[in-house]
């Protein structure tokens, strides 16, 4: 397989990655927004000082795409040298 090939094969695979990330982090956000935040304002449970709903959706889901984009980029991506190595000619 050429080394253009090779690239092109990692850069698709990483952006499925990026997209599967990203439509874990609308799925989260969606889930506890809609899912806890439908409910009369009277009934919310609070932490932090914030609706139960907001700290699930907005605080704790940043927290957690922080921690899986970290460990997804330090386990399944990889370097792409996008340099012409020496001695080697177009």
């Amino acid at each position: 397989m050429s080394k253009d090939k090779e690239h092109f094969r990692i850069a698709h695979r990483e952006a499925w990655i990026g997209v599967a990330l990203a439509v874990f982090n609308f799925i989260w956000w969606f889930g506890f927004a809609y899912g806890l935040g439908g409910k009369s304002p009277s009934s919310y449970h609070y932490i932090l000082g914030l609706p139960a709903w907001f700290f699930y959706s907005c605080v704790l889901g940043f927290i957690v795409m922080v921690v899986l984009v970290t460990v997804v980029v330090k386990l399944w991506f990889v370097e792409v040298p996008f340099e012409e190595e020496e001695g080697e000619e177009s």
